[in-house]
């Protein structure tokens, strides 16, 4: 079986936390956000854990317990996710596995759900595995587009999205699962001709797709476990929300 390795996306500062801290190092339930996240790539038995920082990140660095699966990786400029993850291509010129991409922002995704999402990354032999949500209200969130054989072909970010695309109520969760030479070939491809001159990670699943290779999802069932952390509001309602079943996110 191919090794798992993760990469945890914490670099920056989190403006609308209205505060100098990096936002990843703000506590849930008395635990630091980015600690919880670390926990979880824990759990699936990642062999290597890659801590992307920047903002600030020594005090990001402090607060993640010592482990020798853990290497932090700096981004200097934050331009995108899609740079972000380029950052760690060194670091794994000679891994050959999987590689899940999560937020250092997103506290409460559960194990169980990345072991199902790798389950089906392995069955399906998928160079991408995405994690999707059906919203009512989607918001600025990219939407799932889908070829004719229900598989997926691009996502697109809200702010490039045609009136059409809009109207997808299926999302991007921000959680990858790659084959990790699929994802670091593409990555090679994305360019920064958007809106906001970012290279955006959401960009490699149509650029896989490109190649003839597959691009797939799991739908997830608890839209909490996605939610992630951009204001001390959100923050405080989370925290509601967790403790309301502490025992079914920490299990």
């Amino acid at each position: 079986m191919k090794q798992i390795a993760t990469i945890i996306l914490a670099a920056g500062q989190g403006i609308r936390m209205k505060s100098d801290k990096p936002k990843v190092i703000f506590k849930l339930a008395g635990k630091p956000m980015i600690n919880r996240v670390v926990e979880t790539a824990n759990k699936i038995n990642s062999t290597l854990i890659v801590i992307v920082v920047g903002y600030k990140k020594e005090l990001v660095i402090d607060v993640v317990p010592e482990n020798n699966k853990i290497k932090f990786v700096t981004q200097k400029e934050q331009n995108g996710t899609g740079h972000a993850v380029m950052m760690t291509e060194d670091t794994f010129k000679d891994f050959e596995g999987n590689i899940l991409v999560l937020c250092g922002d997103v506290p409460l995704l559960r194990h169980q759900t990345l072991e199902k999402i790798l389950r089906h990354h392995r069955k399906l032999n998928a160079a991408c595995t995405l994690l999707t949500a059906i919203m009512d209200d989607a918001l600025r969130y990219g939407r799932i587009v889908r070829n004719e054989n229900d598989s997926v072909k691009k996502i697109v970010e809200f702010k490039d999205a045609t009136e059409a695309e809009k109207q997808i109520m299926e999302i991007n969760t921000g959680i990858y699962c790659f084959d990790a030479q699929s994802l670091f070939l593409a990555l090679k491809k994305v360019n920064n001709n958007n809106i906001q001159k970012e290279y955006y990670l959401t960009d490699t699943v149509e650029i896989i797709n490109n190649v003839g290779k597959l691009v797939t999802s799991i739908l997830l069932e608890d839209i909490i476990e996605a939610s992630g952390v951009n204001s001390i509001e959100q923050l405080e309602k989370l925290e509601v929300e967790y403790l309301k079943k502490a025992d079914y996110y920490d299990k």
